[in-house]
């Protein structure tokens, strides 16, 4: 009993003490918003080799000594990650990436914490040659999918193959329609510049799905987050997506997209994720105007984007002074900690 006392109390703590305003909560402690997160979980691998997918590393036999106690431990991290954001009431729906198959996910809502909290699954193998993928999870008393689709990145040189973009339709409890993509865009190696042609096309191949819905549908609620690998103000966001950060300099359009996190960053010193010394939000939240406009039933503000960087998920930066994220590893060196980038989440209200 006086473990589950303090259990309890660490994640009342830690959830309304980051950034919640506690108008957003009944006198109970559930939060009367529909919470939407994501996360990069930082290599969540399994300790099994897949044939299709280069995993080396992450093998008990491989450069990063990935061994059972390792992946029980990073299970534990994630649940309590996820269970942390949500407080009493956990997240309504949650977007993963650099998970590895459909057996971490399964592990996860299954044999880690969040077992009692009866997540369901939208997942399927991308073609990533690393092997890891997005995930869509979800509360099926509070959202109910009625499609899905994993867009496939074909690059018109036939280069390396990387993660599906993970579409879902569906409907809140409270008959509300969202649209949601969740997001792992190609990385950085070889430097920003060099890299940056695969992120444009990503970024054009969504904004075509944008189009499309925009075209079928009178002002849909779409929801786009993930890691996009790129700042707010980079060109594959702000020219290819079209989202628009200046938000209190523009007038907000029900079918323009308005990005959340680059607002954030507008007003905050700190990011997502840090790189030598230097904060950057590349995991981020991009909403259509219609869910700022407050015409529907179901709606967010330009100040509901938040960084989950609570006390456990950060470490001093001996390097480059200040904080930084508790990441897994430093190179080839186990660290144990969380993930280098912290979550992020939105909170959607009711005009009810």
């Amino acid at each position: 009993m006086k473990r589950l006392i303090i259990t309890i109390s660490f994640i009342y703590i830690y959830t309304n003490t980051f950034s919640q305003n506690f108008n957003n909560y009944t006198d109970n402690g559930f939060r009367k918003t529909f919470r939407i997160m994501f996360y990069n979980a930082e290599n969540f691998f399994d300790t099994k080799h897949d044939s299709s997918k280069n995993d080396y590393q992450f093998l008990p036999d491989g450069d990063k000594h990935w061994t059972l106690p390792r992946y029980q431990e990073k299970l534990t991290h994630i649940s309590r990650v996820i269970t942390a954001i949500g407080g009493w009431q956990p997240p309504e729906i949650i977007g993963l990436c650099e998970v590895e198959n459909r057996n971490c996910v399964n592990d996860l809502v299954e044999h880690s914490d969040l077992k009692k909290l009866n997540y369901k699954i939208i997942h399927k193998e991308s073609p990533d040659k690393r092997g890891i993928d997005v995930v869509f999870l979800y509360q099926d008393k509070k959202f109910t999918p009625v499609y899905h689709e994993f867009i496939r990145i074909d690059f018109p040189n036939n280069s390396r193959k990387t993660r599906d973009i993970i579409y879902v339709k569906g409907y809140t409890d409270k008959h509300d329609t969202l649209n949601i993509f969740v997001n792992h865009w190609p990385s950085r190696w070889g430097g920003q510049l060099a890299s940056e042609p695969k992120r444009i096309y990503v970024a054009s191949v969504l904004r075509k799905k944008v189009d499309s819905l925009i075209a079928v549908e009178k002002n849909p609620n779409i929801i786009i987050m993930g890691d996009l690998n790129d700042m707010p103000f980079n060109i594959s966001v702000t020219k290819v997506l079209k989202a628009n950060s200046d938000i209190d300099k523009t007038t907000i359009y029900a079918d323009s997209l308005y990005n959340l996190a680059g607002y954030f960053g507008k007003k905050i010193e700190y990011g997502s994720h840090k790189y030598h010394g230097e904060w950057g939000i590349l995991d981020q939240i991009i909403v259509t105007g219609n869910l700022m406009l407050k015409t529907d039933k179901i709606y967010t503000t330009k100040n509901d984007y938040h960084i989950f960087n609570a006390d456990f998920l950060t470490e001093k930066d001996e390097k480059y002074f200040g904080l930084q994220p508790y990441r897994t590893y430093i190179g080839f060196k186990y660290h144990g900690g969380y993930s280098d980038h912290f979550p992020v989440f939105i909170d959607l209200y009711e005009t009810r």
